[in-house]
């Protein structure tokens, strides 16, 4: 095999391969086989027909299709390999020439890492907000305390917003029973908005034992987009009684004797997840100003294939929820071309932060144990739902264990540059 490269771009080149015939026999042979193993001709045992029969009854060239498919990934591995590329993404391939008996030549375009001049990340200073914590914050930490707490209590009077309700509901679509639309007995937060559109507005005066109807626009089923008209009626209303703020509801809701010691405790964890935001910020401040100066291309290929990922799983994480795309974009009120637009400045964002990180993890020489890998597996199968070992084969059946590696090492790389560069607060503290 002869190869030469070309650079296109910083981010892309494209090989010229030559691969003599004499290369190729050992992928024509294994195309025979492979075409003999599928194949039956009277009078030959499957797996035993002639080559010259495989051609008269296959052709010659459907065997030298076959044969080349096989040969030219590898013949690509072997260039990559000989010019010391780090490729990234899919190559796209031309034939150039080929006929049988001769040479086949080919090119591969294919995206690469560009060659980064990293700053110096001691002289990388980033700023973020200051710490200010506010004392209706912790108020307001206690409230949702409160909450977990709160019992129902039946009241005698009409429902009001934030009442509990227990409710009969029946819908129908000019005077017929909607398929599904009728529910008893539900628990309802009146006010929350979480049932039917136009529920909150119609039960809000209803007492025990009153009904009345409203009109609202269904979602689902075979009657989407129609018109329902819906019956309720009302059979409890509850309201919510919050604990007393006292040193009993401390040791009721905590393992702190005083309100004092709650409220001291509640500080301290808005202080730690307001750090752990300040981290996040001055993350992603430091990211942007390597990317910037050390002019990080993106390479178009790898941002198409990224745009397409995320906006695929978009659309899978809609159809989950029970949503379309149409919807999202009407409630986002969004053009298509739009959230194209967003989603390609994040990829693109994305894919010069990777480039960056993997810079840095070679310049660094940083390594990855079996334990950091195999516990980010844990940690991803977890969240998946799914064993450690299933999730890791299932990874090695797609390819994509290779990317999770990657990702362990960029996120070793992160912490060297979070532990380097100078991050201070509006305020002047480091």
């Amino acid at each position: 095999m002869k190869s030469t490269v070309e650079t296109l771009s910083p981010t892309r080149v494209r090989l010229a391969i030559e691969v003599p015939f004499v290369e190729l026999e050992p992928s024509l042979k294994k195309a025979y086989r492979e075409i003999g193993q599928q194949v039956q001709v009277p009078g030959f045992r499957r797996g035993k027909v002639p080559s010259a029969v495989i051609d008269q009854r296959v052709g010659r060239g459907t065997v030298l299709n076959e044969a080349v498919q096989e040969a030219i990934p590898q013949n690509i591995l072997a260039a990559v390999r000989e010019h010391d590329l780090k490729t990234l993404g899919r190559p796209e391939v031309e034939i150039t020439e080929f006929t049988d008996g001769d040479s086949l030549n080919f090119t591969a375009e294919v995206d690469v890492r560009p060659e980064l001049t990293l700053p110096d990340l001691s002289t990388v200073e980033v700023t973020v907000d200051e710490l200010q914590i506010d004392e209706s914050e912790i108020d307001e930490q206690v409230k949702n305390l409160r909450e977990r707490f709160a019992t129902l209590k039946t009241v005698e009077r009409a429902a009001a917003e934030g009442d509990y309700v227990q409710i009969d509901l029946n819908a129908t679509v000019d005077g017929a029973d909607v398929p599904g639309g009728s529910a008893s007995n539900i628990s309802h937060e009146v006010g929350s908005k979480q049932l039917l559109p136009g529920l909150d507005e119609a039960v809000v005066g209803l007492a025990a034992g009153d009904s009345t109807t409203f009109t609202t626009q269904l979602v689902g089923g075979e009657l989407a987009g129609r018109d329902a008209e819906v019956a309720v009626t009302v059979r409890t209303v509850k309201e919510k009684e919050l604990p007393e703020l006292n040193d009993e509801f401390a040791q009721l809701a905590s393992e702190f004797d005083t309100i004092e010691e709650l409220r001291a405790d509640l500080r301290e964890k808005v202080t730690k997840g307001k750090r752990v935001e300040q981290i996040y910020a001055a993350r992603d401040k430091a990211l942007e100003q390597l990317v910037e100066a050390a002019e990080v291309p993106a390479p178009e290929g790898v941002v198409g294939e990224e745009v397409t990922s995320r906006k695929q799983a978009m659309v899978d994480q809609l159809e989950r929820i029970g949503a379309s795309m149409e919807e999202y974009l009407a409630a986002e009120e969004k053009t298509e071309e739009q959230i194209d637009e967003e989603l390609r400045e994040a990829a693109t964002q994305g894919v010069k932060i990777q480039l960056l990180l993997d810079t840095l993890a070679d310049a660094e020489d940083v390594q990855v144990s079996d334990d950091e890998f195999g516990h980010e597996i844990v940690h991803r199968a977890q969240r998946a739902g799914m064993a450690p070992q299933q999730y890791y084969d299932q990874l090695v059946r797609s390819g994509a264990a290779g990317a999770v590696f990657g990702d362990v090492r960029r996120g070793k790389a992160l912490a060297s540059v979070m532990e380097r560069i100078k991050i201070k607060d509006a305020a002047g503290n480091e």
